[in-house]
Formats: structure tokens, sequence, C-alpha cells
């Protein structure tokens, strides 16, 4: 690697890249400065990755023990780095040093998955016990499976995805409290709800000044993942199958997802299409966090695998590039709370028996909690709805139900079960509001 390069890339680092202003993201509790093993921040391409690295540097700084000449961040998609092999990491710690006049105690690796044999690198840094590593990578399969097995013992990960209602307020400067959910000021945060419900959290998205712009970037991202993160990464050969595939999940998010009606689809289409093709092609979709999947819930693990699977987008945004808003208003508040339970960390699946319901949460190897979502309850839809909580309550054992609404305020008493009846949104800010009150 040019050595002269890789000075240009540090001293442009410490020199002249500047801080954005930044949107907090939601993830109290993570200090660089105490970390004790690599901490990988994974996530869907352009969802923040790169900012919350910078919202890391910013509070060191801002702490004054350290300067620009205690951090070292490279972006490993800079063009220049195309050459940057593994063996070359000491010379880019070495342009680091005659540039500072000191080695890092910090370092940022974004983007890492472009570093070749990137993770026994990190474990050689890591060993050397003289650096506070965090990295970055836009697939949740290379680092969940890779840094695993590198790095057992030696790393932590962080979810990051497009903006979260509670950031994406914050990102529109509409300030909120527990008592905001009680007062006329609600209605200001239920009208911000209807535009993230529409156009996602992608923070670059919401910076746009029109719909069309909107639209633009979102296709942009699509095809990123289509091009860039299966189809190139993975060596994808039927390309019309992986393009079908995720035209289909546009128009049939929120549903099951039945890999043999799949399967019938293209044939009828006169395109050929193997079910193990199509569930290998569902997965790179997976790992490239462009959907959600959740299986059927049961205890039998090859149950789980053998039943249709409930998929769900990444971000409500791309739900736009199918169908009109209005179509689909009810899939989308579905969607938004499965995102949310996503990336809350939870273990959900779908329940399927007599009745049905939306996502039933696992905890300590049980079923927990059980939520329906529908746009609104009603006369018409209220019994199937509180029968697939019922239903639940009885087989499973669950003993907290939830319904979640656009805007309705209620409960109910079913078979001794008690269902709370709230806004998706409210929900959505819960624990934000429940940690400040």
């Amino acid at each position: 690697m040019d050595q002269g390069a890789l000075l240009t890339i540090v001293a442009e680092w410490l020199e002249e890249t500047r801080i954005p202003s930044l949107v907090p993201r939601e993830h109290p509790g993570i200090d660089p400065e105490t970390l004790q093993r690599v901490l990988a921040i994974v996530g869907p391409t352009r969802a923040g990755k790169t900012y919350f690295m910078y919202q890391l540097i910013a509070s060191l700084l801002e702490r004054g023990r350290w300067t620009r000449q205690d951090i070292l961040f490279v972006d490993f998609e800079d063009y220049r780095l195309g050459g940057f092999a593994s063996g070359d990491v000491d010379e880019l710690f070495a342009a680091f040093q005659q540039i500072a006049g000191r080695r890092p105690r910090f370092v940022f690796f974004d983007e890492v998955q472009h570093l070749p044999d990137w993770s026994r690198v990190l474990r050689t840094l890591h060993n050397r016990r003289q650096f506070k590593i965090i990295a970055s990578g836009s697939n949740s399969e290379l680092l969940y499976r890779e840094v695993a097995s590198e790095l057992r013992g030696r790393y932590e990960h962080l979810l990051i995805l497009p903006f979260s209602f509670g950031e994406y307020l914050r990102h529109r400067q509409i300030s909120f409290t527990a008592a905001t959910l009680h007062t006329a000021a609600r209605g200001t945060l239920a009208a911000a709800f209807d535009a993230y419900l529409r156009h996602g959290g992608f923070p670059e998205v919401l910076l746009a000044e029109s719909d069309a712009e909107r639209r633009k970037l979102l296709q942009n991202y699509f095809k990123t993942i289509f091009y860039k993160d299966i189809l190139e990464r993975h060596g994808i050969k039927a390309r019309y199958v992986l393009d079908a595939l995720m035209s289909d999940l546009l128009e049939t998010y929120a549903e099951r997802f039945s890999i043999s009606r799949f399967e019938k689809q293209l044939k009828g289409h006169g395109l050929p299409g193997s079910k193990r093709t199509i569930s290998s092609y569902l997965h790179h979709l997976e790992e490239a966090f462009f959907v959600i999947v959740n299986e059927k819930f049961s205890y039998s693990a090859r149950q789980r695998v053998m039943n249709p699977k409930k998929v769900y987008l990444t971000d409500t945004g791309f739900a736009g590039l199918g169908r009109p808003f209005s179509e689909n208003r009810g899939k989308l508040l579905e969607n938004v709370v499965a995102i949310e339970l996503f990336r809350r960390g939870e273990d959900t699946y779908y329940f399927a028996g007599r009745h049905e319901c939306d996502f039933i949460v696992q905890g300590d190897r049980r079923a927990t909690r059980a939520i329906q979502v529908c746009w609104e309850l009603t006369p018409r839809n209220e019994k199937r709805e509180l029968a697939g909580l019922a239903e639940t309550h009885r087989s499973l054992g669950v003993e907290q139900a939830m319904v979640l609404t656009y805007a309705q305020r209620d409960s109910r008493v079913l078979d001794g079960l008690d269902v709370v009846v709230r806004p998706v949104w409210e929900w959505l800010l819960r624990s934000e509001t429940e940690a400040e009150s």
C-alpha cells in the first residue's frame, strides 16, 4: 500500500474532517473509554452507523481528556484504500504515529467488511491491549458469524437501524415527556407519526425536501441492496429471481411468505426458481437488513423451519416503492411494530392456531407477551383480534396482552386476561417516557 496515500488519509482525518451536527441515537451506556471488548456496530446501509461513530468520538473529545491525536478513524469504503491488505494495518498505524506523534488510543474502522481478513486483524489488534476498538459493518451475517468465530469472548455487537420514532422527533426538534401523551400536545406527536409511518426513518431521506427526492433516495438504497449487498457479494446468477422476490416483498410485507407459493408464482410467469434458491435469497435479504423475518411460534425448531415466515421491511419508507399508502396503512402499522421489536432485541414470532396473533414475544424460553396490531378496533374485527390473544393465553400461558392501534386508548378483560389497547406511537415512545417519569 502506498505510504503517501495512508499519510494523506490520516492527515485529512486529523486536520480536515469535521464532526457533523448529530441527532443523538438511543444507545445510552456505550462508553468508548470503558470498552473491554471490540464493539461491532451493525445495521443497514445509510442507517447512521458512521454518524453513531461520530457521536462516540464527539463524546470523547467533549471530555477534554482526549484529542484527535488519540483517535484514528478510517472509512474502508474510501476508494484510495482499494488495494489495502491486512498486512498494511501496521503501515496505517505508522502513518498515524508519524503525523500525530503517538499511537492512537481509540480505533474506529468504518465498513470494516471491506478490509481483507478483517476479523483476524481485529483479533490481533485486540490482543495487543493497546486500543479501544469500534468497527462497523453493513451485513449482519458477516459480523455475527465471523466475529463470533474469530473473536469469541472479545466482542459485543450493537444494532443501528434507521431512526426510531423518538429519534425522529428529536430530528424534527419536537420535544415530548410522559405528560405530553395526556395533553393536547399529543396531537403534534400523532401528526409527526403519520409522516414517520409514511417516510420511514432513514436520516438522509428525512432531510429531503420533496416526496420525489425521498423516493429517489429510497430507490437508490433499494438498488444498493440489490446490486452491492447481494448480487455482487454473493455472486447471484438468477438475478430475475432476486428482482422478483424483492418486488414481491414490497407488496406482501407484514404477511406470511410461502416459498412454495412464490415458486408457483415464478413458474406461472415462465421463470425457473427452486425452493432452495428462493430460501437462500430470502436469507440474503435478511442478512442485508432489507427484511425482518419472523417464524411461526413453536417449541419445535423443525416446525419453525418448516412453516411459512412472516416478513417485514426494515424501514417503512420502502413500502412507498410499492402500493399507495392508503391501501397499506394497517400493514404499515404492523410493520413499524415489527421494526421496533427487532430494534429492542426481542425474540419474536407470530402465532397461528384456530386464530392468529401478530407477535409473540418469548423470554426465558416461554411465551410472555402477545401483541395484536390493527388500524382500529371495530365491531366487525374486535372479536377476531381478541380471539387471537385469548388463544395465546389458553395454549401458551401468555399473561400480558396488548392491542396496538392507530389512535385508540382503552382496555378489555378477556377470559381473565387483561388486554391493554394503546396507540402505536404512544407504545413506541413508552420506554423513553417511562425513563423520564
